[in-house]
């Protein structure tokens, strides 16, 4: 059943979510859920947001549910490795199995900016990075159940993104 309740980004995700590849991320913890449930909530508000601001939002949404495509190519690296690396690993993984433009490329290699130095080429590429931080810090904290206030990461993310622009 899609839990999103849009057909369009059902349509788009579905050549993804059903390869068996791809499948196995539905087992792998990732900020507290699956790291599948990671990739459907940044593929759907990318899909959400990249198509109310008129953009290449089929290209985004897969690009975005691509993002974080990784088995277990991280396991024997330290948490920093792990952040550095996994979108190289994503990129190979995503290119291994589906057909990618150089701009889903671009957003898949370089969603973890600033931690990764390579910058984003395209505003598609900066869009998903963003969301992802944002979904990123909703996941860790709804469910380590700390309590931060709404002001708190609003400011957070300000900062996030004024850092990000004047890079």
């Amino acid at each position: 059943m899609n839990k999103y309740q849009d057909e369009e980004f059902f349509e788009i995700v579905e050549p993804i979510i059903n390869n068996a590849e791809f499948k196995k991320i539905k087992n792998i913890h990732h900020h507290g859920i699956t790291r599948y449930d990671h990739c459907m909530r940044v593929a759907y508000f990318s899909y959400k947001i990249s198509k109310f601001l008129h953009l290449e939002y089929k290209e985004v949404t897969e690009a975005a549910l691509l993002h974080d495509f990784f088995i277990d190519e991280v396991s024997d690296k330290n948490k920093y490795e792990q952040l550095i690396k996994h979108p190289d690993y994503a990129l190979e993984n995503a290119k291994k199995y589906f057909k990618l433009t150089a701009k889903q490329e671009d957003i898949i290699k370089n969603h973890m900016f600033p931690v990764t130095t390579s910058i984003p080429k395209y505003k598609e590429s900066w869009l998903v990075d963003v969301i992802d931080d944002v979904a990123a810090i909703y996941e860790k904290t709804s469910t380590t159940k700390n309590e931060i206030t709404t002001a708190t990461t609003f400011l957070f993310l300000l900062f996030v993104n004024f850092i990000k622009m004047h890079l």
